[in-house]
């Protein structure tokens, strides 16, 4: 069974194999250990209220249980910008007109801004290649949902997640080679492993402050600016699809999307419910192929699970087979968050 965990301390050596398969542009999760060590520590100071509001975040798991296997890893920022400031570029547009010339143009610029300041943020969302069906990147990525469900007091009010810009197979940036590399003697991996050791905000602070015409870039870097790459469009899909959207922010060194929502928009957030949980070994054998999956949450802080599977509801509960009630930790009685995998299926 695939099922969503917090992290653990026995966890790390899972994770920094998962970093090694992640590839150039992904700054959440660096090939490093004690990066990795760190954001663990971090992450379960907070799980036991011990962390900052600058420090705190939250990290799962998806475990493969019939292999005790870590498979992927997703995560949420609290609040970002606290410690070091949030940088992106917000494309606008700046005006230069004339009546005597009769000349009028709009220019198409990027904004250094701090705009997301506070806001919390998904993130290091990296699943296992060899795991990339059965709908494992939808547990991924949704579960996180139901925990802001059960817990938004925990978060902010808007929520960004920083999609990956596009890169080439060799890790070359466009966006980077037109601008970011005239500031900077480095190559665009460098600047990246740099940013996910923890340098992003010292880079940023030595980028230019004023606007940037956007039509003083290459053509190849305009036509990146706000591009998903090709492995993250799968991501950036599902997050679309729960009422994520790009407003105009874009990162800073591959002009990747930021995608903003305020947390109580969130599909998922919203339509979810709680139920009282009813054991019915029968549904196994009875269960509709057509029918609805769901994604399963308990609603316990630090011994948070969740899982995908199908449902009925009898009265007023939710009708689940028994493995799926021992994997959620929960018996008879006891209170689940429900909500459709998918935001076209209605129960």
């Amino acid at each position: 069974m695939m099922i969503i965990r917090p992290v653990r301390e026995d966890d790390r050596a899972a994770i920094v194999e998962l970093a090694s398969k992640t590839g150039v542009g992904f700054t959440s999760l660096p090939t490093n250990e004690s990066r990795v060590q760190e954001r663990i520590e971090r992450m379960l100071k907070t799980w036991n209220k011990e962390a900052s509001p600058a420090e705190e975040g939250y990290l799962f798991v998806l475990e493969d249980t019939k292999l005790n296997k870590v498979v992927g890893v997703s995560g949420v920022e609290v609040a970002i910008g606290l410690d070091e400031p949030w940088y992106n570029y917000r494309v606008g547009t700046l005006v230069h007109a004339s009546k005597e010339l009769s000349v009028y143009s709009r220019m198409p610029t990027l904004f250094l801004t701090n705009d997301h300041t506070g806001y919390s943020e998904l993130c290091t969302l990296f699943l296992d290649p060899d795991y990339r069906h059965s709908q494992n990147g939808y547990l991924l990525s949704k579960a996180r949902f139901l925990f802001m469900a059960a817990f938004q007091d925990c978060f902010s009010e808007r929520l960004i997640a920083e999609m990956r810009g596009f890169s080439d197979e060799q890790g070359r940036s466009p966006f980077w080679e037109s601008l970011g590399r005239h500031f900077f003697s480095m190559d665009f991996a460098e600047a990246d492993h740099l940013s996910g050791m923890g340098k992003k905000s010292f880079i940023a602070e030595l980028m230019p402050k004023h606007p940037l015409y956007v039509d003083f870039l290459s053509q190849e870097a305009r036509d990146v600016i706000g591009k998903v790459h090709p492995h993250t469009e799968p991501a950036a899909a599902i997050l679309n699809s729960e009422g994520m959207k790009y407003e105009g922010c874009v990162d800073i060194f591959d002009a990747g999307p930021t995608l903003e929502a305020h947390v109580c928009d969130i599909r998922a957030v919203r339509e979810s419910q709680t139920w009282p949980v009813m054991i019915d070994d029968a549904l196994e054998n009875s269960a509709n192929d057509n029918a609805p999956v769901y994604v399963l949450a308990n609603e316990r802080y630090t011994d948070f699970r969740a899982v995908l599977a199908k449902a009925s509801f009898d009265n007023h509960s939710i009708c689940i087979p028994s493995d799926i009630a021992k994997a959620l930790g929960v018996n008879s009685g006891d209170t689940i968050r429900a909500v459709t995998l998918f935001p076209e299926e209605k129960a």
